[in-house]
């Protein structure tokens, strides 16, 4: 059975217009979308700011109201729980967020911060509560003295070690890492990155991966969903996604990877030259008659592409 099974899911923001601030129309973040994910796994959600990506994951972790559809963890579905029932299903479910510096309360100590879910779940004295945390802030890889210092005394990397330690508190058995290192320096994000997989197989965790860039989480993720505009446009193995894109869009987010080796790099504007043609050239064919994009079809037992 999968960890978490997303099913049709939509979260519609209303705009409202007029004298009496009535609904004119919703603001379709997510639209219908669906994804399953393993024990064990990592699936990256991909795509540029705005397709509704992050809203996804906090809708699946009860940050965002969802408008319809099922979320599913381990076959009970959390979005229609209310209440203490819904605590004690979601504490399985962590988050690691964006930004490191917002994201911390920066009157807390560390030990406050981390300690935090503990508090919430579980009845520790100040001695267990301490030795807890103590050990998480040192498995990812700070002093444990560390625990009575504020956020503002650490850098960008190692608050979002300090983040990481807040969302392992509770031996979750899934992580929501939305943009984890895309406030970091390029060297800091392959520590974290490395660090990420390094706990992942300490404490049995999947990953909901959600990020702008294929090229961060090529490495990392075993399946990848490419978003666009609210929906699902192509989904696959992360072979299938780099090797075969089928895709209009995922060809161009592949293209926007860097190119490292400068023998190559005229080669590869001329690639992103002939795929900005193919896109705007076929651009109205991605769409319905009612402007939505086409639902995913399976092309093999992997791989599926938005198309007629």
């Amino acid at each position: 059975m999968s960890l978490l099974k997303v099913n049709d899911l939509k979260v519609h923001f209303p705009i409202r217009g007029g004298f009496f601030k009535r609904v004119v129309d919703y603001v379709r973040a997510t639209d219908g979308i669906s994804f399953e994910i393993e024990p064990g796994e990592t699936y990256g959600l991909v795509g540029e700011s705005g397709c509704g990506k992050t809203t996804t994951g906090r809708a699946v972790i009860g940050l965002n109201h969802v408008t319809s559809g099922e979320i599913l963890f381990e076959g009970k579905d959390i979005a229609k729980l209310r209440g203490k029932e819904k605590r004690l299903h979601t504490r399985d479910i962590q988050m690691i967020f964006q930004d490191p510096y917002s994201s911390l309360n920066s009157r807390k100590r560390v030990l406050d911060i981390v300690a935090e879910p503990l508090r919430n779940f579980e009845r520790l004295s100040p001695d267990e509560e301490l030795s807890r945390v103590q050990a998480l802030v040192e498995r990812v890889g700070l002093n444990p003295e560390a625990v009575y210092r504020y956020p503002h005394q650490f850098s960008g990397g190692q608050r979002q070690r300090i983040g990481i330690a807040r969302a392992l508190t509770l031996n979750p058995k899934l992580i929501i890492a939305d943009e984890p290192v895309s406030a970091l320096d390029v060297s800091v994000q392959a520590q974290v990155l490395n660090f990420m997989q390094d706990i992942q197989k300490e404490f049995n965790l999947s990953y909901l991966f959600i990020s702008h860039d294929l090229g961060v989480v090529q490495h990392l993720c075993d399946r990848i969903g490419i978003m666009y505009r609210g929906r699902l446009v192509e989904e696959g193995l992360a072979e299938d996604i780099y090797e075969n894109p089928q895709h209009i869009y995922t060809k161009r987010l592949i293209s926007a990877i860097p190119e490292m080796d400068p023998a190559k790099r005229l080669e590869k504007t001329h690639l992103r030259q002939a795929i900005d043609e193919e896109y705007y050239a076929g651009y109205e064919q991605s769409f319905d008659e009612n402007g939505r994009l086409f639902d995913l079809k399976k092309i093999s037992d992997s791989h599926s592409v938005s198309t007629p």
